[in-house]
């Protein structure tokens, strides 16, 4: 079983491979080249194709499912679903609670009438007591969310070299299709899809050049094959 920091070995692929044949979606870890996320928990729910994209390691977490390379995972040892869910559930907003009034007791002197004692002295000031409330507001906690990692681009190259016509496609640093050839009218109907006037007139431009010389060399031809057959019914009648 390989470790958080490792990622899945072919074995382990084949072995999830294998489990998501029987209807299991097996558990996994994300290791530190996943990020923000390391350390969480996610489960497997398919497997596309290695030869289109590294990344085709399809992992559920939370609601989304995101596509991941064999180093962004590892095989979640048992009984980690539950232990790391717990730890990397986010803290719930605490409720409001209503606060009760702080009480602050402050002393102020207030003046009496004063009265001449048996003595001859003055009475003394007393005191009243004053009663200030001071409410607390609660305080909400902001929740962090995980960032979803972002697909690498995707260019798709149309090329017109040497009489033919060649579609290539590169995802990132990888190429997923080998420059193929395909057809003038294939090429031509791709060009449409861009709208782009002189784009548009540099394909039928060479589109014409190659149509006129086949017709050139079709004339050729078709005049070649009217001297074979006259030679022919030469042949035939003196025979």
């Amino acid at each position: 079983m390989g470790a958080a920091g490792q990622g899945l070995s072919t074995d382990e692929v084949d072995g999830i491979r294998e489990a998501l044949a029987a209807g299991r979606k097996p558990k996994v870890v994300f290791t530190a080249t996943a990020g923000q996320i390391a350390g969480q928990v996610g489960q497997v729910v398919e497997l596309t194709d290695p030869a289109v994209s590294d990344e085709f390691v399809v992992v559920r977490f939370g609601r989304d499912e995101l596509p991941f390379s064999p180093a962004d995972v590892a095989v979640a040892p048992r009984g980690a679903g539950r232990r790391v869910a717990a730890e990397s559930k986010p803290e719930p907003e605490a409720e409001p609670v209503a606060a009760e009034p702080e009480f602050v007791l402050e002393r102020v002197p207030v003046p009496v009438p004063e009265q001449a004692s048996g003595d001859g002295s003055r009475g003394e000031r007393r005191e009243e007591s004053k009663v200030d409330v001071v409410e607390s507001k609660p305080v909400k906690r902001p929740v962090k969310a995980a960032k979803p990692k972002v697909p690498a681009g995707l260019t798709v190259t149309l090329q017109y070299a040497e009489g033919e016509w060649t579609v290539a496609a590169q995802q990132g640093s990888k190429s997923l299709a080998k420059p193929y050839v395909v057809k003038p009218a294939e090429a031509l109907r791709m060009v449409a899809l861009v709208d782009v006037p002189g784009v548009q007139e540099a394909v039928e431009q060479i589109l014409s050049a190659e149509r006129a010389e086949a017709e050139q060399q079709a004339e050729k031809l078709r005049a070649e094959l009217a001297e074979i057959e006259a030679r022919l019914a030469e042949l035939r009648e003196a025979g």
